[in-house]
C-alpha cells in the first residue's frame, strides 16, 4: 500500500460510514413527497449527469460500449436494484431497519466473491459472523414482520447490491470516476422505466424537507459516496469495502431517533456494539485486494 492509498482508504471508509448512514433517513424524508423509484432516478441521473459532464469537460473520454454495458449491469443491480429498492421498502419500514437487513451485504459479498475464486480469510468469515449475529439481534426488535414486503425487497435489494459488486470487478468498467458517472446514468434510466411501469405518480408539489433532501443525496450519499465505493472496491478486500454495511446501522439507527422519532432500545444498544467489534475484524488495512 503506498502513502497515496494510506490516505484515501481511511477517508473512503469514512464518506461510507458517516453519509451513507444518513442517506436512509435522507431517503425517508424524499419518499415522503417523491414516490421511491421517481425520487431514485432523479437522484442517480443529476448526479450520474453532473459528474460526466464534469469529466468530459475536463477531457475524459468517452467510454466503450463494453464499458457502457459493464456499468449498465453493475448500475442496474447496485443502484436499480439495490438503492431502488430500499427506497421502496422504506415506505414501510423504519431507516434503522433498513439499515439493519442492508447489513448483510458483507455476508454475500463475501460469498459471491467465492464464485471468481477469491476465497475469505478466517477474520473476513469471523467478522461477518460476528456482524451477522449483531443483525439479527437488531431485527428480533425490528418492524420487519409487519411489513413482509418490505423485509422480502430489502433482503433482494442486498443481494443485488453484493453481488453486483463483485461481478463488476470482471466487467470491462470506465476509469475512476467515469464508472460511476455511467452507472448512476444507467441506473437512473432503469429507474425511470420502473416508474413508470408502477405507476409511480407525483401526489403534488414536494416539500422543502423532500427537495433538500434529494439536494444531500444527490452531492453527498452519490456523487461523493459512492464514487469513494467504487474506489474502494478496486483496491481493498471485498470484506473491507463493504464493511460500511455494519457501521450504517448504527449511523441510521442514531440519526433516526433523533430527527425522525425512532425508538431504539436495550437490545439494539447492545447489538450495535457488536456490530462496531466486528468491524475491527474487516479492517486488513495491510492487505490489498
Amino acid at each position: 500500500m503506498n502513502s497515496r492509498q494510506r490516505l484515501l482508504i481511511p477517508l473512503a471508509l469514512l464518506a461510507l460510514y458517516l453519509i451513507w448512514g444518513s442517506t436512509f433517513l435522507g431517503m425517508k424524508f424524499a419518499i415522503e413527497s417523491f414516490p421511491p423509484f421517481l425520487m431514485a432516478a432523479l437522484r442517480f441521473l443529476f448526479a450520474g449527469g453532473l459528474l460526466y459532464a464534469l469529466l468530459r469537460w475536463r477531457g475524459a473520454s468517452n467510454p466503450t460500449l463494453p464499458q457502457w454495458g459493464g456499468a449498465a449491469i453493475v448500475g442496474t443491480l447496485l443502484l436499480s436494484v439495490g438503492n431502488g429498492g430500499v427506497a421502496y421498502a422504506q415506505q414501510w419500514v423504519a431507516t434503522g431497519t433498513a439499515a439493519m437487513v442492508i447489513g448483510t451485504v458483507p455476508l454475500w459479498a463475501v460469498a459471491f466473491a467465492g464464485l471468481w475464486g477469491q476465497k475469505p480469510k478466517r477474520t473476513e468469515m469471523l467478522g461477518n459472523m460476528l456482524g451477522m449475529l449483531g443483525v439479527l439481534l437488531l431485527n428480533m426488535s425490528s418492524s420487519l414482520q409487519a411489513s413482509p414486503l418490505g423485509a422480502v425487497v430489502l433482503l433482494v435489494a442486498a443481494m443485488a447490491w453484493a453481488f453486483g459488486s463483485m461481478w463488476g470487478r470482471h466487467l470491462p468498467m470506465p476509469q475512476g470516476a467515469m464508472a460511476s458517472a455511467t452507472q448512476m446514468i444507467c441506473a437512473g434510466i432503469v429507474l425511470l422505466v420502473m416508474s413508470a411501469a408502477s405507476g409511480e405518480r407525483m401526489a403534488g408539489a414536494p416539500s422543502d424537507k423532500a427537495l433538500l433532501s434529494l439536494a444531500y443525496l444527490v452531492m453527498f450519499g452519490s456523487f461523493i459516496a459512492y464514487s469513494a465505493y467504487l474506489y474502494l472496491l478496486r483496491t481493498v478486500r471485498p470484506a473491507l469495502a463493504t464493511s460500511y454495511a455494519f457501521v450504517n446501522p448504527v449511523v441510521a439507527m442514531l440519526l433516526g431517533t433523533w430527527l425522525a422519532h425512532e425508538h431504539v432500545g436495550t437490545q439494539d444498544l447492545v447489538a450495535l456494539g457488536i456490530i462496531l467489534a466486528s468491524v475491527l475484524l474487516v479492517l486488513p488495512f495491510n492487505r490489498r485486494v
